[in-house]
């Protein structure tokens, strides 16, 4: 592996005009930024349609992408808006957040308007588009066409027919709402058709895309909804048990994510068909995927359907390397990073060492004084070249924020490490970037925030609480080209300077 550096940024929190960011200017000029800075690799956050608290890790749909992420300016140079219409949607008066309820009010009406304005029907690039993808497509176009007939109510709440897909409510529906399904259709051909010319541009500048596959699907999802026998689910479609963690760092009640659990003996009884074709999906958006929650692949945390919390959950067994196995047999050897935190045992890291995949070293892990045992795999010392080092990641505090809110003994410890007890707190973040990125890790890969030493108030996610997450953006004139300077040299310094291609 050879040593490199990069970025964890999602592209919500590019900077844009119209509410978040997308595939518009500003994701090309931050490729261009990466590559001045000395930077391989861009990491973003899972690119499917977020749902119920904005989260993306809670999708309609495994496979589709997300509409927020076409550029507007795009559509305006197809002649499908006008830069009249967008400037008028109202996308939230704080440049530095996404509000998602006036995005989701602004948005879709001028989507929709470009619709009604194209001509997709009669684009070849478009029906190719549909051919290839109809084998998923099909199904959330539909799904999506359904729920919104339903006020957007989830896919357990429909009518008995169309909720357990009978044949005539099917038929009935894709007569019904051929235009809201065709819809649907030209916002994922839009949203791949972007998301590719992006990802070349980036490849062909050296820079390469980390994405991000969670390990679940969302209840309300048109994964769950079209092939209920992959999930543990009963007679009427409802989970017997649903995913979560264990009490942990994070809560003290666990994680209840609410996910419906994978039927694993179906999946293997049919070779893991279902996997592969996820798998392959994903190894052709990303250079690179990471696999969230890798150890539920050993094993996974049940908690009965209909539990307040997740503390009576149990662990059940997983798939294990099995999984993989088929899978590289069906796809070849792909570069996967297996996100291998939270509570981890033996057979975990039996499983990441079977694998072959580098597993995640997290900084902020190093020096918790409640853990010491796992701690001590987190110093950048013991980091081994096959890993990723993170100072932290979305679900982790700000470094800034980080350090302030440690106790004084893991501050101590931390500066120790360091070796520094004079530079003030608020410049401790270059310090701590440094020790990551002359670790043996072979990747390091930095959160934009700790690059600007910003605190919690600009943090993407606190895990087990809703409403004010996933939200945090980059402003206009925050990548300046000194601070671009700055990460070569420390790239350069540590050996981890981007190869340019010839």
């Amino acid at each position: 592996m050879n040593r490199a550096a990069g970025i964890l940024l999602p592209v919500s929190s590019l900077p844009s005009r119209y509410g978040i960011g997308c595939f518009s200017r500003s994701a090309y000029d931050f490729v261009d930024w990466l590559r001045e800075a000395g930077q391989t690799y861009w990491q973003i956050l899972p690119l499917c349609p977020t749902s119920y608290g904005d989260s993306p890790y809670q999708s309609f749909s495994t496979f589709a992408g997300n509409p927020y992420f076409i550029s507007l300016e795009a559509l305006m140079e197809e002649g499908v808006l006008t830069e009249a219409e967008c400037d008028a949607a109202g996308f939230g008066g704080d440049g530095g957040l996404v509000d998602y309820e006036k995005l989701y009010k602004a948005r879709y009406p001028l989507l929709r308007k470009a619709y009604e304005r194209s001509e997709i029907s009669r684009d070849p690039d478009c029906r190719a588009f549909l051919e290839e993808n109809q084998w998923w497509l099909e199904d959330y176009a539909l799904f999506m066409a359904v729920k919104d007939r339903f006020g957007g109510a989830p896919w357990t709440e429909w009518a008995e027919d169309i909720r357990l897909r009978w044949g005539n409510a099917l038929d009935y529906y894709r007569r019904e709402l051929y235009f809201d399904i065709e819809f649907q259709q030209y916002l994922q051909f839009k949203f791949f058709q972007q998301w590719r010319a992006l990802k070349d541009y980036a490849g062909r500048r050296g820079v390469r895309i980390i994405g991000d596959i969670p390990i679940y699907v969302a209840m309300d999802s048109a994964d769950a909804w079209a092939h209920p026998e992959l999930f543990q689910l009963d007679e009427r479609n409802l989970p017997t048990a649903v995913a979560g963690c264990p009490p942990d760092g994070f809560s003290a009640s666990g994680q209840l994510w609410g996910n419906p659990l994978y039927r694993w003996e179906y999946h293997r009884r049919t070779g893991y068909a279902w996997w592969i074709s996820r798998l392959r999906h994903c190894f052709r958006l990303y250079d690179v995927t990471r696999i969230d929650h890798f150890r539920g692949f050993d094993e996974y945390y049940a908690v009965p359907w209909g539990a307040e919390t997740a503390v009576d959950g149990r662990w059940e067994r997983g798939p294990g390397v099995e999984l993989f196995r088929r899978a590289e047999e069906a796809l070849g050897r792909h570069q996967v990073i297996a996100e291998d935190l939270g509570y981890v045992t033996d057979s975990v890291r039996r499983l990441v060492w079977e694998s072959g995949f580098p597993g995640m070293k997290v900084l902020e892990f190093a020096f918790d004084a409640r853990d010491t045992g796992s701690a001590n795999d987190y110093l950048p010392h013991n980091y081994p070249e096959n890993s990723v080092a993170y100072t932290g990641t979305h679900d982790n505090e700000t470094l800034a924020g980080w350090f302030a809110s440690i106790t004084p003994e893991e501050r101590r410890a931390a500066r120790d490490y360091l070796c520094d007890h004079h530079t003030p707190d608020k410049e401790l973040n270059r310090s701590f970037i440094s020790l990551i990125l002359r670790s043996a890790a072979g990747i390091c890969v930095v959160p934009m925030q700790d690059y600007l030493g910003l605190d919690n108030s600009c943090r993407m996610n606190k895990p087990s609480t809703v409403g004010t997450n996933w939200r945090w953006r980059l402003k206009e004139g925050d990548l300046t080209p000194e601070l671009g300077r700055e990460l070569r040299q420390m790239a350069e310094r540590y050996g981890r300077t981007a190869r340019q291609p010839g």
